[in-house]
C-alpha cells in the first residue's frame, strides 16, 4: 500500500518558503555588490602596486561574483513546482549549482597556483609592492569576513546548503585576504618572494574548498542518505504511531535540501484495508512533521500477531 504525495495547499508553508527565498535572494544580492567592488579595487590596485597576491585575490572575488549569479539562477529554478518531467520538484537545481560552484573554485585555484609557481621558479621577477596594496588587502579582509557572517546567518535560517556553500566561499575569500595581507607585509619588509608565496597559499585554499563542495554535491546527486540522526528521528516518529508494530527497509535520499523517504511498515494482518491505510497515513504525517522531509512513501507489510490462549480452568 503506497501513500501518494499530496501537494500542500497555499498557506503558511508556502509563505515560509517564499520568505526563505526572498531572504536568500537578498543576501546573494548583497554579496554581488560587495564582490563587484572588491574585484575592481583588488584588481586595479594589485596591478598598479605590483602585487601578484592581490591580483590572485581579485580573481577569487571574481569567482565569488560568478558564483553569486549561479546561486541566483539556481534559486529561481529550484522554486518551480513539480511537473511531468520532474514529479518531485526542482530542488536538485541547488545541488547542481553547488557542484558548479565547486568546479569553479577548483579551476580558479589551479589557475592561481600555476601563475604563482611560475613566479617562484623565477624569483628575480619578484618585485617590491607598494604600501597601498596592504591597505586594500586589510579592507578586503574586513569586508569578506563581515559578508561571510551575514550570509551564513541567512543560510542557516533558511536551511539552504547552496547558500551555506556560497557563504563559506566568502569565508575562504576572507582567509585568503588574510594570507595576502601577510604576504604583502612580508614583501614590504624586504622578503619579496612572500607575495607569490601568499598567492600559492590562496590557490591551495581555493582548490581545497572547490574539491570539498564538488564532492559533497556529487554525493547528493548520487542519492546520498540523510544523516544518521535524521534517520533515527524518522524511525522513532513512525514507530511511535499507534498500530505500527515495527518497520524495516527505511531508506532516505537527498533532494536538494529536502529528504525523500521510503519505508515498510509492519501492521497487524487481520485489520481491514481501511484501518491499515489510516495507520500508514498517520505514520507518514508524523514523519513529514519535519520541515526537511519532502515526501514519505509507505508500504504496509501484514504481520500476524499470535493471540493469547485462555488459561485452562483449574479442576475442582
Amino acid at each position: 500500500m503506497r501513500e501518494p504525495h499530496v501537494a500542500p495547499a497555499l498557506g503558511a508553508d508556502n509563505l515560509d518558503a517564499e520568505a526563505r527565498h526572498l531572504a536568500g535572494r537578498r543576501s546573494t544580492l548583497v554579496s554581488v555588490f560587495v564582490n563587484i567592488g572588491l574585484t575592481i579595487a583588488q584588481g586595479v590596485i594589485g596591478v598598479v602596486a605590483g602585487s601578484q597576491a592581490l591580483v590572485a585575490d581579485s580573481l577569487h572575488s571574481l569567482s565569488d561574483l560568478v558564483s553569486d549569479f549561479v546561486v541566483l539562477f539556481a534559486g529561481h529554478h529550484s522554486r518551480k513546482g513539480a511537473d511531468t518531467d520532474h514529479p518531485y520538484g526542482h530542488q536538485r537545481f541547488e545541488t547542481a549549482a553547488s557542484l558548479a560552484l565547486g568546479a569553479l573554485l577548483l579551476a580558479v585555484g589551479v589557475g592561481m597556483l600555476w601563475a604563482a609557481v611560475g613566479k617562484i621558479q623565477h624569483p628575480e621577477g619578484a618585485q617590491p609592492v607598494q604600501t597601498v596594496a596592504l591597505w586594500v588587502a586589510l579592507a578586503a579582509l574586513a569586508a569578506k569576513e563581515g559578508l561571510f557572517r551575514y550570509m551564513l546567518r541567512v543560510a542557516e535560517r533558511v536551511r539552504s546548503s547552496m547558500l551555506v556553500a556560497n557563504a563559506w566561499h566568502a569565508r575562504s575569500d576572507a582567509a585568503s585576504s588574510l594570507v595576502v595581507a601577510l604576504g604583502i607585509g612580508g614583501n614590504l619588509l624586504g622578503y619579496h618572494v612572500l607575495d607569490p608565496v601568499a598567492a600559492i597559499v590562496v590557490g591551495l585554499m581555493v582548490s581545497r574548498m572547490g574539491l570539498r563542495f564538488g564532492w559533497d554535491a556529487m554525493n547528493d546527486l548520487m542519492d546520498r542518505a540523510a544523516d544518521e540522526d535524521v534517520v533515527a528521528s524518522l524511525r522513532d516518529a513512525m514507530l511511535d504511531t499507534p498500530g505500527v508494530l515495527g518497520l524495516h527497509d527505511l531508506k532516505t535520499r537527498k533532494m536538494g535540501d529536502m529528504i525523500l523517504v521510503d519505508v515498510h511498515l509492519e501492521i497487524q494482518a487481520d485489520l481491514t484495508v481501511e484501518q491499515g491505510h489510516a495507520i500508514a497515513t498517520e505514520a507518514r504525517r508524523r514523519a513529514m512533521e519535519r520541515d526537511d522531509v519532502l515526501n514519505v512513501m509507505t508500504h504496509v507489510d501484514p504481520v500476524r500477531v499470535p493471540r493469547m490462549q485462555p488459561a485452562p480452568a483449574e479442576s475442582a
